[in-house]
């Protein structure tokens, strides 16, 4: 196996005072004293040891997709603070109707988080060393996995703003945008980032974990959006629902 001198520092040192100093921001986070500086270590800390670190491990260096990866979490994740940017001047939250805060229990979330870590972990092992990853057009396909990403998280994203209030709560029933494909197109542009990272480690058996973790846990969060939904807009999300059969994946679930 490669060997290089940097192993000796990186990721293991490096990554471990990282997620130490992650976890402290959480903690400040949790307890709503965290500056925006804060809460992006604790993003960065925990991409790190998505995308960074577990190939590191097995390969005892880094190259490629991995860097990709890092760099393309970030954006995709930072669409709905962006959002809040451009409509308030600044990244935080405002304050709303907390029954819109739809969330599952605690051990739920923790073990979507586990099983997550876990899916890239296995991708990691799974796929081959990281210079045999061939280059060049056989990459394309994954290129395009990236794009169609970003276009439906951003979409997404935009359309729920414009028809909500504080970008929380919706004002009426979205269906314009990726809405007219699949009902929570949101969920959906995060299956697929996770899919494209595996696919790009050309880790099959880890795609179908990753996609497996997410859809129980995407569909017990949609199950109490959608009452939600229904208690507040009635008939008209019935219909939309009629209309868009389609929860996560366009003419398949």
């Amino acid at each position: 196996m490669y060997f290089s001198w940097t192993w000796l520092f990186w990721p293991w040192f490096l990554a471990v005072a990282l997620a130490i100093y992650g976890l402290y921001c959480f903690r400040k986070h949790s307890q709503g004293e965290a500056n925006i500086v804060e809460q992006l270590v604790i993003v960065t800390s925990a991409f790190t040891w998505l995308t960074l670190v577990p190939p590191a491990h097995f390969n005892g260096y880094l190259e490629g997709w991995p860097f990709v990866f890092f760099f393309v979490y970030h954006y995709f994740f930072f669409f709905n603070v962006s959002i809040r940017k451009r409509l308030y001047g600044d990244f935080y939250p405002r304050p709303h109707d907390p029954k819109w805060d739809v969330g599952l229990p605690t051990w739920f979330r923790l073990l979507f988080c586990a099983g997550v870590m876990a899916g890239h972990w296995f991708a990691a092992l799974e796929g081959p060393e990281l210079h045999l990853v061939s280059g060049g057009w056989s990459n394309l396909g994954i290129w395009v996995l990236i794009m169609v990403t970003f276009f439906m998280q951003y979409h997404s994203t935009l359309y729920l703003a414009k028809y909500s209030e504080k970008v929380v709560v919706p004002t009426s029933v979205v269906q314009f945008g990726p809405y007219r494909w699949v009902r929570h197109p949101i969920y959906a542009s995060t299956m697929l980032l996770f899919a494209s990272y595996c696919v790009a480690l050309r880790a099959p058996l880890s795609l179908l974990f990753v996609l497996a973790v997410c859809l129980m846990y995407y569909e017990q969060k949609a199950k109490l959006e959608e009452g939600l939904m229904v208690e507040t807009f009635g008939k008209s999300y019935m219909e939309y629902a009629n209309k868009v059969r389609y929860k996560f994946i366009p003419l398949v679930y």
